[in-house]
């Protein structure tokens, strides 16, 4: 499976992010209370979804259980604009209940739906570690000698704004 450079990109940047949430300064892990208040705070994450989804899909940890990983896999190969409509895509995803409140006020956004479709993708390559490992490191040593493609500028572009915006709300900046 050949996975587009907008989730590749989007998978190192989910993985950082949930690991960001895991553990405190002590080293205790506090991801589910941390899960928990991120949940408390869609309102304001809602403001990201199109500049950092990785940030706000993480609400979503733990809340998707995919039963056709054909379909998902196929959702990994194709770029942002072109995903499929959340409507035939969430056939194929059984949500948690207590998703439920949270994708009605993500659904009422103008890019809910497409959101929704990126955090299930981002989700799903989480917990597929084959796909994490082995193929990303031969991809990324392919991909340093050649230029960036207009998707991966835009991708990373996106993602320094992302950036930019969490140092300005006070966070330090991931590195």
């Amino acid at each position: 499976m050949n996975i587009s450079p907008y989730f590749r990109q989007l998978r190192s940047a989910y993985a950082a992010e949930l690991d960001d949430l895991t553990f405190d300064s002590e080293g205790k892990n506090i991801l589910d209370k941390r899960l928990t208040q991120r949940r408390k705070e869609i309102d304001f994450l809602m403001s990201m979804m199109e500049i950092s989804p990785e940030m706000v899909a993480a609400v979503f940890h733990k809340g998707f259980r995919f039963t056709s990983n054909r379909m998902m896999d196929h959702l990994l190969t194709l770029e942002s604009d072109e995903l499929p409509e959340w409507a035939s895509l969430s056939q194929t995803i059984e949500m948690a209940p207590w998703t439920s409140a949270l994708a009605a006020t993500i659904q009422k956004q103008p890019m809910g739906d497409w959101f929704l479709t990126v955090a299930a993708a981002l989700e799903y390559m989480f917990y597929k570690p084959e796909h994490a490992q082995a193929s990303d490191a031969n991809e990324e040593e392919d991909q340093d000698d050649e230029p960036l493609d207009e998707e991966e500028r835009d991708a990373k572009a996106r993602e320094e704004a992302g950036a930019d915006w969490m140092v300005e709300q006070g966070f330090d900046r991931k590195e």
